[in-house]
């Protein structure tokens, strides 16, 4: 949309994104090798003046892309916490990027871009976060890395809730794609998902009338300490996996949508569930940041291609 910078990224391996810099640093178009890889929605990059933060207002800007921010202070459903309206999923993806600059480096052989911003979720006597993102590649590779800071400025004591809404899509998600992952267990948000729980991972075509299914999975790290996730189309040998530090984002949740016009699969790596800010609060699980305090996130989006590439990484990281 008009007025949406973005930064446009080609690693060479036929790895494309774009970094949507007035949307809180976004991934947005995600293609390999001219294949979308990435669930859009109908509204596109709106621009974040439309954005509307009360209830679900969220969803009538929300571009879906391959991967939008939700936080920094809150996540999930809209709620009242505390006397403090909380819209859907936080304002983090309409926050327009600060101090953006990109850069390309060359170490021995390798070459490295990044892309570097800043957002900040700021409100009169109340909290002063900052989020210090950089967005990472390489040439001839086809991964996405983020290394994200969350600096407290403030003077109080602030809330921390952030999930990467990873959304993709057609042709990627088809009838017999399946969600590979390492659970020791697996739960349905409500009762439409509990219909589904046993086909949870395996994607189907479009389904008229469908009703999304939420399912939140309590994943095992590896040796690291990293998840890992791959969603793997054995029809066109290609992969999307997800790798992620479990120690700040030890939450999982998968939102599985196989309607008819919207067709997605939302891998959403979190540092809570998305019942909201209130409900993390009454379960004890809410996390803050006190004044001055840091917190680090690394994240990795990457596409494997091949029926090798597929085996060696289920076998290696053990996903069933």
């Amino acid at each position: 949309e008009r007025g949406v910078r973005i930064a446009d990224v080609r690693t060479g391996s036929g790895l494309r994104f774009q970094v949507s810099l007035d949307r809180g640093m976004d991934l947005s178009l995600a293609e390999y090798k001219g294949m979308p890889l990435a669930w859009r929605s109908a509204q596109g990059d709106v621009h974040p003046s439309f954005y509307d933060p009360h209830g679900s207002g969220w969803a009538r800007s929300f571009p879906g892309g391959l991967m939008t921010g939700c936080g920094i202070t809150h996540a999930g459903r809209p709620c009242v916490d505390e006397g403090e309206a909380l819209g859907m999923h936080g304002r983090l993806s309409n926050i327009p990027a600060t101090n953006v600059s990109h850069a390309t480096e060359w170490k021995g052989d390798r070459c490295f871009f990044r892309v570097k911003g800043e957002m900040r979720e700021t409100s009169l006597f109340k909290d002063q976060l900052l989020l210090q993102r950089v967005i990472e590649t390489e040439l001839g590779v086809s991964t996405i890395t983020f290394h994200d800071t969350v600096l407290n400025e403030g003077i109080k004591r602030s809330p921390l809730m952030m999930l990467y809404h990873i959304n993709t899509g057609w042709p990627l998600v088809d009838e017999g794609t399946a969600l590979l992952l390492n659970a020791n267990l697996t739960k349905p948000r409500d009762a439409a998902a509990e219909k589904g729980i046993d086909t949870a991972r395996k994607m189907t075509g479009p389904i008229p009338d469908y009703q999304e299914q939420v399912f939140f999975h309590d994943l095992e790290p590896d040796a690291a300490g990293n998840a890992n996730v791959l969603l793997a189309n054995r029809k066109l040998h290609t992969g999307l996996f997800v790798r992620f530090r479990m120690r700040e984002l030890p939450r999982f949740v998968q939102w599985k949508m196989m309607g008819e016009g919207t067709y997605v699969l939302g891998l959403e790596p979190a540092n809570c569930w998305t019942q909201g800010r209130v409900k993390e609060r009454e379960r004890g699980t809410l996390q803050f940041l006190d004044p001055g305090e840091r917190r680090e996130f690394f994240l990795q989006i990457g596409i494997l291609e091949g029926r090798d590439s597929l085996d060696q990484f289920i076998q290696q990281h053990q996903l069933t």
